[in-house]
Parts: structure tokens; sequence; C-alpha cells
């Protein structure tokens, strides 16, 4: 966890929305096969996420947070192609619930509130048995920030993505997916931050069973890093054309932030 959200006390820590970790991307909200842009058409995308963590690394004993989001996703696919691919943009409004409370009330925090407005553009490739992504796009400083539970960060970043999906075996049933966002704030004193998800899963016909993960690290001089490891799965209406996954998360390997679980649940409507 960079020093981006001073929390009082000698900048004990750093928060940030729904993850309680450096970064504006929420990472573990996208599960198995997270590198597949679907095809042309417009998507909306709803994630509610829940944090919940008592355990943290530098921090005063009895420190605790819970975080509870939800996040809006609207995404359009259009059938133009650059560089072989579909191009595609998209835009993310989350709403954020934080109850924050360091060293037994040392800190004690409680906000609610929309977070910063992530808008951007994507391409997606599609071979027989892979698929990739790349994207670019900016978190802009929306939301309240002058509190330390409150859900902004007070100034913009830009995000860039890049992913690829295979298809281990020729049923196409097996996958392993890696995605990647790089975070590039615009004030000097904040770190880059490199972020990777991954999900290995077997689909059954509708439904997508997988193991998942996450980890983070500060590129630009910190220390801060997170790992975790979960289950996720997912199932697929096409009489309504509506999906819904979801995964739960276990944080382990944590330096300088909260330790705890996340869960989180996606509902995918294609119009």
């Amino acid at each position: 966890m960079s020093m981006k959200k001073i929390v009082s006390l000698a900048a004990l820590m750093s928060l940030t929305p729904l993850s309680l970790q450096a970064g504006q991307y929420v990472p573990g909200i996208e599960g198995v096969k997270s590198a597949v842009v679907p095809p042309p058409g417009v998507y909306y995308r709803g994630y509610a996420v829940h944090y919940d963590a008592n355990n943290s690394e530098g921090l005063p004993p009895d420190s605790s947070v819970t975080v509870d989001a939800l996040a809006h996703r609207l995404i359009w696919v259009t059938e133009t192609e650059v560089l072989g691919g579909n191009l595609g943009f998209e835009a993310i409004l989350p709403m954020v619930r934080t109850d924050l409370d360091i060293g037994n009330g040392i800190v004690r925090d409680k906000q609610t509130g929309l977070g910063d407005l992530f808008v951007g553009s994507l391409i997606g490739w599609h071979g027989d048995r892979w698929d990739a992504v790349a994207a670019a796009g900016i978190w802009n400083a929306t939301a309240n920030s002058g509190q330390p539970a409150d859900p902004g960060f007070g100034y913009t970043e830009v995000m860039l993505t890049l992913g690829g999906n295979v298809y281990l075996n020729e049923a196409k049933d097996v996958s392993l997916s890696l995605l990647s966002r790089y975070e590039i704030a615009d004030k000097s004193s904040v770190n880059d931050e490199l972020v990777v998800e991954w999900g290995l899963g077997k689909s059954y016909g509708l439904m997508d069973l997988g193991l998942v993960g996450y980890s983070r690290w500060d590129v630009d001089g910190g220390d801060a890093e997170t790992h975790a490891a979960g289950v996720s799965a997912g199932y697929f209406w096409p009489q309504i054309m509506m999906g819904v996954d979801a995964g739960i998360y276990k944080e382990h390997s944590v330096r300088e932030g909260f330790e705890g679980t996340k869960f989180r649940i996606a509902l995918t409507k294609v119009f």
C-alpha cells in the first residue's frame, strides 16, 4: 500500500475505495476469462463487492475496515476494427460505503458516496483458441476525497490494460486468463502500480467454475504488495441474455496494508 491517501498519525497508512489498497482499480472483480472482450454490442455489468479486514501490517492493533460497493459499468463494443481487433468504449461509476477504524478509535470514519468516474477505450482480438485485450482510460477526480473513508482520491490516474486468454484443450472448455493493469497518477508523490488478475476455469455448458486470484505491487519505489486467491462460479441464461458470476478471495502475503477477505458478485446484461 503506497502513501496515496494519508490517514493522520504521521502517515500511518493509505486507503483507497473498495479494496483499501493503493490504486483506483479494484482487483478480483472479473473472475475467469477476464481478458475476453465480448462480441459487438452494448453491455451492462454491475459489480457488488464486500471487503472486510481486521488484520494489517504497519498499523496499530485493533485496526479494521469494512467496505461495501456497487460499481456500474457500461461497455460498447463496435463493429469497427482497429489493428485487427474490435474497438470498444467503457465507463465505470462506483458507489462506495467505507467504515474505517484505526487503533480502536484513534482514527474513526464512515463515509458513503459516489466514487471517481472512469472512461476509456479498448480493443479486443479473438483467435481459434485465444483472446486478447488492450485498453487505456482515465480515472477522473470526481468524488469527495477530504476524509479518510471518502470514496475519492483527489487526483486523476491513467490506467493501461493488457491481457490474454488461452484455451488449453481442443474442446475449449478449459481456459487460463491473465489480465494486467498499470496505473499512473498525475501526482509525482504517488507510486505507479501493477495489478495482475488470473483465472483457471472449466466450462460445463453455460456454467463456468474456476480458481482465481490477484496480485498488486508498487513498482515506483514503494514496498507495498498484496496477493490473493479464491474460487468463482458463473452462469449465463441466453433466453434473457443475462449472466451472474460470484467469487470469494482471501488475501495473503500482504505488505503495508490490510489483509482481508473479498466477496463479489457481478451481473451482466446484454442489450
